[in-house]
Formats: C-alpha cells, structure tokens, sequence
C-alpha cells in the first residue's frame, strides 16, 4: 500500500431529533395533558487510533463522513430514538486539526485512543416539559440542534525513540536493516527512500526502542528541492536524532562537514526545535578504510566542525560497530527515563 501522511476528510454529525406536540387522549379522560416527548440526539462522529494502521491511504477515496440523526420525540412521552455515533480508524500518532482555523484538535498517540471531532446536536424538547399552572395545554416544542460539521487535516506522524538523518546515500535505509527486522528499499542511487520506515531495535529482554528513517535531505529542501521536508514531522516526536554522514566522500573529495552542516541548516529552516534535538553523528561505510584508520577519520571529522557531542563510526553493510552504537542509544534512553 502507498505510503500517505496526510488527508482532509468533512465530517458530519447528525441533527438532534425535534421535539414532540401532542396530548394525551383516552377515553373517560376528557381533561389529557400534554404528552410529547423529546427528540433524540444526534450521533457524534470520533477518531479512533489503531495499531493495526500504518498509513492514511484509506482517506484518498473516502474522505466524507455523517453519523446518523436523532429521531423526533413521539407521544405519551416517548423519547426519540438518539443517532448512531461514527467511529473512524486512524493510525497511532496522527494529529488532528480543524483546516479552516488550524486549531490542533488532538493527537491521538496510544491505541484505542479516541478523539469526538464533531458533536451530535442535542434533540429538542416536547411539549411535556412547557406545561404550568397558567399553561395546562402547551402548544410549544423545541427543534433538535444541529451537528456539528467541520472540514478536518490529519497528520500522521510517527512515533519513534530515534530519528535517522542525512543526505541521500548515507546509508539510513541500511542501517536500519542492519538493526532491525525492517526491510526498506536499499539501491545505489539518491532518494531510494521515498516514504518514512519505521523499525524496532531489540537490545534484549523487554528492551527495545524504534527507528524512524526519512528520505534524505539535500541543501534547499526547505524549499522545496529534492523531496522537501515535507517528512521531517516524522523526526518531531523523537527523543534522539542520529545523524548519519557517508564517509565515501572522503575518497571523492566532499568536504564531509559541510554536508554536515548542511542538513544542520535545513533542519533550522524547517523548525528551530528539530535543530535543536539532541544529535549524535554516527560516520558510516567505515569498511572503505582499514581498521586501524578509522578512528583518525572520525577525529578529522571531530576537528573539522568542532563537535564535542558523541560521535560513532559503523559499517552499516556489514554491521561492524552497529551493536556498540545500539547499546549506546539504548543506555541514553533508559537514562532519559530515569531522569524524568
């Protein structure tokens, strides 16, 4: 199925049902007082989060939705009969804003979370509940409200511990391979990655933490060139940002920290809080150089931009130092929890 992160569906919820005139008549009871009753209520339309769910596909083809109305209120006090509600699926992690106002309804990140995004209206009163001492044959009733409508954008962002970045070619995809059963698309060409991947890193028993892999960034996607920055939501519910540099550039003369510095640049453009996530570099493809160079490499690297956070060197094709990199992620999470 095709990965879709974003849809706009119209939902409706039903009217409340309208409230009842009619008196009591029955034999040897010439005096029957009013008996309408009310309306019922209409049905509310609600999101629902699903773990079973990983995309927004479905809303390509259906994109409008009505709950049911309430039916009018009939005599000798009988009530209407209240609207069936609509319960609409959505994967977990999908933000929900109304499009008229962009006002952020909710967000929807455990499963079977619901979220009511439009109010039935409330049926009317009948004419039983207008009887007084001065009034004794009420010929007053109320109409049901109205539902609530509304148009609606859905935002699916996934939820993941860590976020992988780069320019294209870094090796994302296959590094999440190398840690995890995900199987994402791996080729020897920019942009292989054309939708975000998400895999599960298992350390050992009852310890784990997910990986988010988005296409690769390259200068001006924050503008629109290349694949924009259309998924780095995807990064926004992250809690670690690993930041994956190609160390083949060294043998086609790419000045490394630059690249570095550009992905830095497009993550300021497209939000000040991304850039400012905590970010280990990790230089990947080590096995071009011989073991007993690849720490100069990373040094020249640490000297070249000044960085003074973590930095890792892995072979993502062939998993050397992927398992010490795993350990370390995972002990800088379980801290993070410990701490809050």
């Amino acid at each position: 199925m095709k990965f879709v992160d974003e849809a706009s569906i119209r939902v409706t919820a039903g009217d409340g049902g309208n409230g009842c005139v009619s008196f009591r008549r029955e034999k040897y009871i010439p005096r029957g007082g009013p008996d309408g009753g009310d309306g019922g209520h209409g049905g509310s339309v609600w999101l629902q989060a699903d773990d079973g769910l990983n995309t927004l596909a479905d809303f390509r083809h259906s994109r409008r939705f009505a709950a049911e109305r309430g039916q009018g209120g009939q005599g000798r006090q009988m009530a209407g009969r209240s609207g069936e509600d609509v319960t609409i699926p959505v994967p977990i992690g999908t933000l929900v804003r109304d499009r008229d106002t962009g006002e952020v309804i909710g967000d929807l990140t455990r499963d079977g979370e619901r979220l009511c995004v439009a109010r039935g209206g409330r049926g009317g009163l009948g004419n039983v509940h207008f009887k007084s001492s001065t009034n004794r044959a009420p010929r007053q009733s109320t109409p049901g409200s109205p539902g609530e409508r509304r148009e609606i954008a859905l935002e699916l962002q996934l939820l993941a511990d860590v976020g992988l970045l780069g320019l294209p070619n870094a090796g994302k995809s296959t590094f999440l391979r190398a840690v995890s059963a995900a199987r994402p698309r791996v080729a020897d060409y920019p942009f292989t990655t054309l939708h975000p991947g998400l895999g599960v890193v298992r350390i050992g028993p009852g310890s784990s933490f997910t990986v988010a892999d988005i296409p690769g960034l390259i200068e001006g996607a924050a503008e629109g060139a290349g694949l924009g920055t259309r998924f780095l939501r995807h990064l926004a519910r992250t809690r670690l940002l690993l930041h994956l540099v190609d160390a083949a550039g060294l043998y086609e003369d790419r000045d490394l920290a630059a690249e570095v510095r550009t992905v830095v640049a497009e993550l300021a453009a497209h939000s000040e809080d991304l850039a400012g996530r905590e970010r280990w570099l990790v230089l990947n493809k080590a096995d071009l150089f011989p073991e007993d160079e690849r720490d100069a490499v990373a040094e020249s690297l640490r000297h070249s931009l000044q960085w003074t956070g973590p930095l890792h060197v892995i072979s993502a094709e062939t998993g050397w130092g992927t398992e010490a990199l795993c350990q370390a992620v995972m002990a800088h999470l379980e801290a993070q929890d410990d701490a809050g």
